[in-house]
């Protein structure tokens, strides 16, 4: 288990991983490109040296992309839903140049509530994505918290997406503030014993590749996405912390996404150090 956070590439790619290490992260995340989406210039072999360099000088060998926010490969809109199939085979390529263990999504919505047939147009669009795909990043979906009509929000709907894309090589992201607000409870060591054994039984944990990990401004099955400083919201101190030292996810790496405050990151930082760590 590694110990990470999502990072800012301002100013360039090859700046992640060196505010990385000036956080003492061990692994990390960031955007490639705007999370807003838009036209975006290939790579160039500098701007690949650059990170690449950076990534050895400080030691990181697993990093993690976030695809931009504007994905919905569950949209009744033909256009929309393939070019977010375009731009996730695009975030794969250059992931790949990049060396990045893997890439996670979010599915998208459902618009108009017709949740079977966006369930049908997202497992046919991740299956275009990975059709001829012979990168080396990894693809992963990652569970939503369940607001509207956004997909994902299940994990039996992520079996049964899964199952529809017959794809081994495609995995899962688990965030613990959308689980949460979604109905999966997380408050005590029962509780999280719990959570992963229906998450082994309905998914599976060799299809778990990457943990977000926040605490939740949301209550338990709220349905809404905040994400809150770790001890500091509904979750607890008590129930991140049997998760982090649950012996089921000893080898699964942890991505900070709570809010991007320097006090806040530093003593998320260091809770999660001490738990893993059993100080």
């Amino acid at each position: 288990m590694r110990l990470g956070a999502h990072i800012s590439a301002a100013g360039g790619l090859h700046t992640a991983p060196e505010r990385a290490a000036e956080l003492g992260l061990e692994c990390f995340q960031f955007f490639s490109r705007s999370p807003q989406g838009g036209r975006v210039p290939a790579l160039t072999d500098e701007q690949i040296a650059l990170f690449l360099a950076a990534c050895d000088r400080h030691g990181f060998d697993r990093y993690y992309v976030h695809a931009p926010y504007i994905i919905n490969l569950a949209s009744p809109d033909d256009r929309l839903r393939s070019g977010s199939v375009e731009t996730i085979r695009e975030e794969l390529a250059r992931s790949s140049a990049l060396n990045v263990t893997a890439v996670m999504t979010h599915l998208g919505s459902a618009t108009g509530g017709d949740r079977r047939q966006g369930v049908a147009w997202a497992a046919e669009g991740l299956r275009r994505i990975l059709a001829g795909y012979d990168g080396s990043a990894r693809l992963l979906v990652e569970l939503a918290a369940g607001a509207g009509h956004i997909l994902g929000d299940s994990f039996g709907e992520i079996r049964a997406i899964l199952d529809l894309v017959g794809d081994d090589r495609l995995g899962v992201c688990l965030d613990t503030a959308h689980v949460f607000a979604s109905g999966y409870d997380l408050r005590t060591p029962a509780a999280v014993a719990g959570t992963i054994g229906k998450f082994d039984a309905e998914i599976g944990l060799d299809k778990l590749s990457v943990i977000h990990l926040n605490d939740s401004q949301a209550g338990l099955g709220a349905r809404y996405d905040r994400h809150e400083h770790l001890g500091q919201g509904e979750i607890g101190a008590a129930g991140l912390r049997a998760l982090v030292t649950a012996p089921e996810l000893d080898k699964i790496d942890l991505i900070l996404e709570t809010p991007n405050d320097a006090a806040g990151r530093a003593a998320d930082l260091k809770l999660l150090k001490r738990s893993r760590d059993k100080i």
